[in-house]
């Protein structure tokens, strides 16, 4: 018998009275058919965790992380928010593997923190998906404008609003089916985009001109400079644009943790949770390091055309790629990645809506928000919650009184700063969880997934992270604004609302490691994917095809 299944751990008639968990439902999941459904295959979520997430931050956003941290400083920014990622989803994964339940991260920081913990996280990652949904529309209308700008942009942002909310209204098995090649896209373009500014950057390009590492020396480069004219110090204008390409890539990264929302739906999460979160790795390194180190490349951080605030046009300047391949003399290729560029935008939307509606559903079946958000249809779709997220995304119609580079930037603010948060939430939670385990005499060598580097990688990331929340907002000071330091900081206090106010109305406290509940629930989850298991077992073998197409 392993350490997991110890009888010497409480029983879950005796939790129900315990003091620390108030609600049952906060540990134990609801019927299949009063829930959401587990209908996300291997290769579903195998592509959601390689692709889902790509989209606004990496496309678009690095344009402005390169004007202001020149080529090295994208990279060393980029490459040091990266493995504050890391960190963060293997943490996630190891409580994920371990308790696959419904109610996403939320849950986990209700059962092994306080109750007020979960509340607060639960509703700081409402608040974010309420925010970045509209932002990615927002950005969807930016590209688009590259091909024309005699339709109205606001006609646009109903279409894609539509769009969207048509997919998650036909539920899960759809939506990762069409996400499933929606992330395939991304995949298959960030490839071949890489390649393409590699051979680009060696010369193969209309003009033969061999760049090599051209833009990484002066005047371009290594080394980019921000608000020089407000500090009157090269040295300190140098080290401030570089500080600003942390925060642009805390951006662009944000999203990898819906690997933790999808859970709730995955078919066999403890065989294909630990697998999409190796998988993390790979496409931060190759992805995001890779794609940011190949725009340093070929595309000068002095070149007007970036996405910078309101100095910028909309359309040609969305995208570092197209503007690379404007720049080498290449003719229509810019039309096909500006196309990728719109399904890439679109595809996070529609992640983004489907998290939100998860996120806010998961709050409701632990009594943290209205119950009315917790009902879903037959298909397993938490409609209210759905019909709430998707009301939100009217945010996107502030295009029409302020720019779209002016609005990008401030949901841009916004949602780094719920995002960092939640990073926080999560190593916080996962620490509590590593000690609650050791408290009770549990090996971490017996989880499905143990998480590498622990827990040293943890504590790392959240205080990496907190560092740069802390300091995200500095450039709202030179001069002082009041629109950005709004966006960059309102975050904060919202989250202590939230966190104090439950816990005053409801008295909760932090719960000891020792009483921390590691057990109640689990047993279901276990039955589940047992039953899972058998019935795939008597489908019969599966042929070699049909092996390579479960596990693409």
């Amino acid at each position: 018998m392993s350490d997991l299944e110890k009888p010497s751990i409480r029983s879950s008639s005796r939790m129900e009275k315990d003091p620390y968990y108030t609600n049952e439902a906060a540990l134990v999941d609801p019927e299949e058919k009063e829930s959401l459904h587990r209908d996300l295959s291997a290769r579903q979520i195998s592509m959601i965790a390689l692709g889902g997430a790509i989209g606004t931050g990496l496309i678009i956003g690095s344009g402005t992380a390169l004007v202001r941290g020149g080529p090295l400083g994208i990279l060393l920014g980029y490459s040091f928010v990266g493995i504050v990622c890391y960190m963060v989803m293997v943490a996630l994964g190891e409580m994920s593997a371990y308790l696959p339940h419904k109610k996403g991260f939320p849950g986990y920081a209700t059962r092994f923190v306080d109750p007020a913990f979960g509340f607060a996280l639960g509703w700081n990652y409402v608040m974010k998906y309420l925010v970045v949904t509209p932002n990615n529309i927002n950005a969807a209308g930016v590209v688009i404008q590259y091909w024309t700008q005699k339709v109205h942009i606001a006609i646009w942002m109903v279409i894609f609003i539509a769009f969207i909310f048509g997919i998650n209204l036909f539920g899960v098995r759809v939506f990762g089916e069409l996400e499933f090649w929606f992330s395939s896209i991304k995949v298959v373009t960030l490839v071949g985009l890489l390649l393409m500014g590699i051979i680009i950057d060696l010369g193969g390009n209309p003009r033969h001109d061999r760049l090599g590492f051209r833009y990484w020396d002066h005047p371009y480069g290594p080394m980019g400079t921000y608000l020089n004219s407000q500090v009157h110090n090269y040295h300190l204008s140098i080290f401030l644009g570089f500080w600003s390409t942390l925060t642009n890539a805390l951006f662009a990264y944000i999203g990898t943790e819906l690997i933790g929302v999808t859970v709730g739906e995955a078919q066999a999460p403890r065989k294909n949770i630990p697998i999409a979160i190796r998988r993390t790795f790979f496409r931060i390194l190759v992805f995001y390091v890779g794609g940011v180190f190949v725009i340093s490349l070929i595309v000068p951080s002095t070149d007007t055309n970036l996405f910078v605030a309101n100095k910028s046009k909309a359309g040609a300047a969305a995208s570092p790629f197209v503007v690379a391949t404007t720049l080498a003399g290449i003719k229509v290729l810019n039309h096909i990645i500006n196309a990728a560029i719109l399904i890439f935008v679109l595809s996070a939307a529609n992640s983004d809506l489907y998290i939100g509606t998860r996120t806010l559903y998961g709050l409701a079946v632990q009594g943290q928000a209205p119950k009315v958000f917790a009902r879903v249809n037959r298909m397993g779709v938490p409609y209210a919650s759905l019909f709430l997220c998707t009301a939100f995304c009217g945010l996107v119609f502030l295009n029409v009184s302020s720019s779209s580079a002016r609005v990008f930037g401030w949901f841009v603010n916004l949602v780094s700063t719920f995002g960092a948060i939640t990073w926080m939430c999560i190593c916080y939670t996962h620490i509590r969880f590593m000690k609650a385990l050791k408290a009770q005499g549990m090996s971490r060598d017996d989880l499905p997934y143990k998480a590498p580097f622990q827990p040293y990688g943890s504590w790392f990331a959240l205080g990496a992270t907190a560092i740069i929340t802390l300091f995200k907002g500095f450039d709202t000071f030179m001069p002082f604004k009041v629109d950005t330091f709004i966006t960059a900081y309102i975050a904060v206090p919202a989250f202590v609302l939230f966190y104090f106010g439950y816990k005053v109305y409801y008295r909760t406290s932090l719960i000891p490691s020792d009483r921390v509940d590691l057990i109640t629930g689990k047993r279901e989850i276990d039955e589940e994917e047992d039953r899972f298991n058998k019935e795939q077992e008597m489908r019969g073998p599966r042929t070699k095809l049909q092996r390579i197409w479960d596990s693409l």
